[in-house]
């Protein structure tokens, strides 16, 4: 075989290849292309539809009022969660097998979620919280044994302050499946003074005295909250008296103080007290 013919057939065998090759690029190109330019077209409205739902759940939140910490944390969430899903989408459009992915992912999730466990409850009670609003910062609150004025909301935590001046963290996964007691929902608390005297005395005279003494403190409520003075109790020589009355909850504890000091000093003064104990010696 001559040098000719040898060039002939490795042109021949080179321009199969090439068609070859030029018909695979063809086909695949006519295969892909509605694809891609599908997927393209899903990804630019998909994107612009992320951004415009992210829009309209943080004015939802702004309507309900939530924390913007929250607020911010949420957006990001959803605006992440969204596109995620997006990509997914576009990827199964141009062929891509997205089973394994979502497999891989899901698994990852379930390794993060064991290992954060408790971050991820503190976090779900702080939505919680957050959303439900059962008490908001500034509230006079009881949880956990606990009880302050709350300082700070967080995702994961609620900060509390105590009269002492105490600062105590509580989780919120925790706050969140106990009773709240909300000191502060209603805007006003009972203060209640026990006042025992004896029974030489007469209880509708003394009553009446501890009632002008309550109704001269001006943070008493009286509309729909009528101050009151009840007997609770009779016997051993003794009336207990309870003087019961409604104020703002932020001056709850020191008129309930004051107005304790002003009848015990007032009753003082009139001899007005409990029964004196009375010595009975008995001669063998």
């Amino acid at each position: 075989m001559n040098a000719d013919t040898i060039l002939k057939t490795d042109v021949h065998q080179e321009l199969s290849f090439l068609d070859k090759y030029t018909k695979t690029i063809i086909d695949l190109l006519v295969e892909y292309t509605p694809k891609l330019i599908m997927a393209g077209l899903v990804l630019v409205l998909g994107f612009w539809l992320v951004k415009k739902l992210a829009r309209i759940s943080e004015k939802a939140m702004v309507r309900r009022d939530l924390d913007i910490s929250l607020r911010t944390f949420l957006r990001s969430l959803i605006g992440v969660g969204l596109k995620i899903l997006l990509l997914i989408t576009v990827a199964g459009m141009i062929g891509i097998q997205t089973t394994s992915l979502v497999t891989v992912l899901g698994a990852a999730g379930l390794a993060v979620g064991l290992a954060l466990q408790g971050s991820l409850s503190n976090f779900a009670g702080g939505v919680l919280v957050l959303v439900f609003k059962p008490f908001k910062v500034g509230d006079t609150i009881e949880a956990l044994g606990q009880k302050g004025l709350v300082q700070e909301i967080q995702i994961f935590n609620t900060i509390l302050i105590t009269v002492d001046n105490k600062t105590i963290i509580l989780p919120n996964g925790s706050v969140s499946n106990n009773i709240i007691v909300n000191q502060s929902r209603e805007g006003t608390l009972r203060g209640t003074c026990i006042i025992n005297i004896s029974n030489e005395f007469d209880s509708d005279m003394v009553k009446k005295i501890i009632l002008d003494i309550i109704l001269k403190d001006s943070r008493i409520l009286i509309e729909n909250h009528a101050p009151s003075v009840v007997c609770i109790k009779a016997g051993g020589g003794t009336y207990t008296l309870q003087a019961s009355f409604f104020t703002s909850e932020k001056d709850n504890a020191s008129a309930t103080a004051v107005i304790t000091e002003n009848i015990n000093k007032e009753l003082a003064g009139k001899k007005i007290g409990e029964p004196t104990p009375k010595m009975i010696v008995q001669q063998a």
